[in-house]
This record gives structure tokens, sequence and C-alpha cells, in this order.
């Protein structure tokens, strides 16, 4: 039997931007979810999670060590810190965005 539930369960984030370029590390709590983390948290997924914002390129890197993900998102900052209207700038608030997305478990 599988449930759906909310990556912020099983994990945690971290952001930061350069530009119009947005970095989130997704962090599993527990080393047993790593494993879920590879299989369910493509680039493509991400991409499709961000589409709203205008993300038209993402890189996943895998970092096994500290059963972590970090994801590059290219163009979800409308521009960055010095051009967007956004009251999140930096796009900090993208990280609980990733959070919120479903797995399977």
């Amino acid at each position: 039997m599988t449930n759906t539930i909310k990556l912020h369960e099983i994990a945690h984030a971290r952001a930061g931007d350069k530009g119009n370029r947005l970095n989130i590390s997704l962090i599993a709590y527990d080393e047993k979810h790593w494993p879920l983390l590879l299989e369910q948290v493509s680039a493509e997924k991400v991409k499709a999670w961000f589409a709203h914002r205008g993300a038209t390129h993402v890189v996943r890197y895998e970092l096994p060590n500290l059963n972590a993900l970090n994801f590059v998102i290219d163009n979800v900052l409308e521009g960055g810190v010095n051009t967007s209207l956004n009251l999140d700038k930096h796009g900090k608030s993208n990280s609980f965005r990733l959070l919120d997305m479903p797995v399977q478990i």
C-alpha cells in the first residue's frame, strides 16, 4: 500500500539565488528516505512544479553523502534581486513551494 505525503514530511530545504537563477537544496531528514528523493524528485518534475513561475531549465545535482539533492532552476525570479518587483526577491519562499510537492511512500 502506498500513501501520498508532502516532501516536508521527509525533508527540509534551503534556497539561494544568483541573478534570475534559483538554487534549492532538498535534504532528507533520515537516510532511509534518500532513495525516495532520488526516484521521485527529478529535474523534469521540479521544472513542471515551477512552470507557473516561468522555469525554463532545471539541473539536479546529487549529494549522496549528505542525502541531499540540489536543484538549479533558471528564470523563476523575474529578473532577480535588482529588477524584480516580487516581495521575495531572493526566492526563499520557493523552498517551501518545493516542500509542498507530493510523493508516494
